[in-house]
């Protein structure tokens, strides 16, 4: 593989987007696995190299953001059945197809199950870390909005389950009398149990319990 010289670091929002990032590399040429693995160790990103892609299913999904760069043409299992097994093992990580021998139907294919680019060899060092940085920014942006989803869970969770009716009736503008309607109980009642949603879910109007709820929803 041709390298060219005068790489540098990627930053995302002035960080860089190599904190704390993996880049898994699978690929059977052994020298082209050396020179990823030094390359992106140089930038900064950890890296774990197979030489094989049976050993990368054994291994646990990955739990930092970072993303996938493996070769179209392996032994056993290609590039793209390796693809799909690690989708069924869990694996969410962005991944990069590299290949010498990829054709327009195998990117097709590829960019249909969820790969985020296919570069076709030989491809400059530049080229492959900037598709690295955009895949692994794209893989912090989806777990914070995980991560932001499960922490509203949570806070929705502490809700009873006629908190939870007073609290998408409230969503929907209903004024107290007619949720108390609605739900056969005092005025007196929804509007305790109204104060006790907006306590838990720490907001102060009806805005931001919608803005709340379509977060949850997203």
């Amino acid at each position: 593989m041709r390298w060219l010289v005068g790489y540098g670091g990627l930053t995302l929002d002035g960080h860089p987007i190599q904190e704390r990032s993996t880049v898994f590399v699978v690929d059977d040429d052994p020298s082209v696995l050396r020179s990823l693995v030094r390359m992106f160790q140089l930038e900064g990103y950890t890296v774990e190299s197979f030489a094989h892609p049976r050993p990368m299913l054994e291994r646990v999904p990955g739990e930092r953001p970072g993303c996938v760069v493996m070769d179209l043409r392996m032994p056993e299992l290609n590039g793209l059945e390796l693809q799909e097994e690690l989708r069924r093992a869990g694996w969410k990580q962005p991944i990069i197809f590299i290949s010498g021998h990829g054709d327009v139907p195998a990117a097709v294919k590829a960019m249909k199950a969820g790969a985020v680019d296919f570069l076709p060899k030989p491809f400059s060092p530049a080229e492959l870390l900037a598709a690295v940085a955009r895949a692994v920014a794209q893989d912090r942006a989806v777990m914070a909005a995980d991560g932001e989803r499960e922490a509203l869970r949570t806070r929705f969770s502490s809700l009873s389950p006629r908190e939870w009716q007073v609290c998408q009736r409230v969503a929907q503008g209903l004024l107290n009398k007619q949720i108390a309607a609605e739900l056969g109980t005092a005025e007196q009642t929804v509007r305790l149990q109204r104060g006790r949603v907006m306590e838990k879910l720490a907001v102060d109007s009806v805005a931001e319990l919608v803005r709340l709820m379509e977060r949850l929803d997203a």
